[in-house]
């Protein structure tokens, strides 16, 4: 299989069925930490749909898929946080943003989980966010309150990102 966000989007094209899956492959690798600055998933979630505005590929899995993943990888960044607590902000290269770390702190400890939902939607620091949520101790089911909207919303604006561009596309080309 091609892992490339070409062959990704070829696959999830030619088995809609698994389409779902991609998506939902994507969406936690998006919100895990570490993971997301080196994987290219953005590229496939919005490739994927602008496929869906295209109607090269049904919408719904898209979303839910989508949906399940953010929900899935932001929880186990909260329970990597969670976990290892302060001992994982050594970790390489958390350790070399102590700013970001700080920033993440103070905004969870003032606004508690409005940092949740709108980091769903306010990216880059996502991943971060939901690691420092589990380190400050946030409980479970206040992080999940915030986790499962934001999520939700988040799956929703980014396939519509690609429904933007396909129609952007369409105006160009």
């Amino acid at each position: 299989m091609d892992w490339s966000a070409d062959g990704m989007m070829a696959f999830a094209t030619a088995n809609q069925p698994l389409a779902w899956g991609v998506v939902l492959l994507m969406s936690v690798l998006e919100t895990t930490p570490l993971v997301s600055a080196v994987v290219p998933t953005m590229p496939v979630l919005i490739g994927l749909g602008a496929l869906a505005a295209a109607g090269t590929i049904s919408f719904l899995p898209i979303f839910l898929g989508a949906w399940a993943g953010a929900v899935i990888g932001s929880t186990f960044s909260w329970w990597l946080g969670h976990h290892f607590g302060r001992a994982i902000l050594r970790w390489k290269p958390i350790e070399t943003h102590p700013a970001w770390v700080k920033k993440g702190t103070d905004g969870i400890n003032r606004y508690g989980p409005w940092v949740i939902l709108f980091s769903h939607i306010f990216a880059p620091l996502t991943a971060a966010v939901f690691l420092i949520a589990g380190v400050t101790r946030m409980p479970f089911w206040r992080f999940q309150l915030a986790n499962v909207p934001g999520a939700l919303a988040w799956a929703y604006v980014v396939p519509k990102t690609g429904d933007l561009v396909e129609k952007l596309w369409g105006l160009v080309g």
